[in-house]
């Protein structure tokens, strides 16, 4: 698995780190300290040093995503793991690290960024298409609904996240079109994604149960 993605691990990465050099180029354009925190209305409420937003949080971001990648190659189950669910996590925090860094940036440089339509788009977005992943996945231990009765049940799983995309996929929708009709609320954002995770859990203890 890793040979046959050596390449985009390396684009991945280098990619992730990409908002580290663009801070570096417009260091002195920016201010000390930045806006890195923003509410549900793309206010900014979190301010951090020059150099914490600049070099830490690409940084910490490259770690999760390395972290992820050991993670994946330590499961018993890995050979579960395709080769597009496995693309598909490299890529998950390239594009989250690019999309945050250069909304942060531009958002301190003084240019009108909806900072909150574009987090709820990302978000919408990636749950479309986890959504769309999430039935072809197989039993393992890393990705996916890894319950106790889901990773014992090879149906109670394929089942559970049959339904699972499904919900995913719809709370992806939702998101996206509030995102759209500028309806940002904090409450429902968080409500929509609580349910993506608790509608395939209770299913899932339901068909163990019964």
């Amino acid at each position: 698995m890793l040979k046959t993605n050596k390449r985009t691990l390396i684009l991945t990465s280098l990619l992730t780190l990409l908002p580290l050099g663009i801070g570096l180029y417009a260091w002195n354009q920016l201010p000390d300290p930045m806006a890195t925190h923003f509410d549900i209305h793309g206010m900014a409420n979190g301010y951090s040093s020059k150099p914490f937003a600049i070099f830490f949080l690409p940084l910490f971001l490259l770690g999760i995503q390395w972290f992820c990648i050991f993670i994946t190659f330590a499961d018993p189950r890995k050979q579960n793991i395709s080769s597009k669910i496995f693309t598909l996590i490299l890529w998950i925090i390239p594009i989250i690290s690019l999309i945050t860094g250069l909304s942060v940036y531009a958002y301190n440089l003084g240019y009108s960024i909806p900072i909150e339509i574009s987090s709820e788009i990302l978000i919408g977005l990636l749950l479309l298409i986890l959504g769309n992943y999430l039935p072809k996945t197989k039993q393992n231990y890393t990705i996916g609904i890894k319950l106790p009765w889901t990773l014992d049940n090879e149906e109670n799983w394929n089942r559970t996240h049959r339904l699972a995309g499904f919900v995913w996929v719809m709370g992806g929708i939702v998101i996206l079109i509030s995102a759209l009709l500028h309806f940002h609320s904090f409450y429902f954002l968080f409500a929509v994604l609580i349910l993506t995770i608790i509608i395939p859990c209770v299913y899932s203890y339901w068909l163990y149960t019964h």
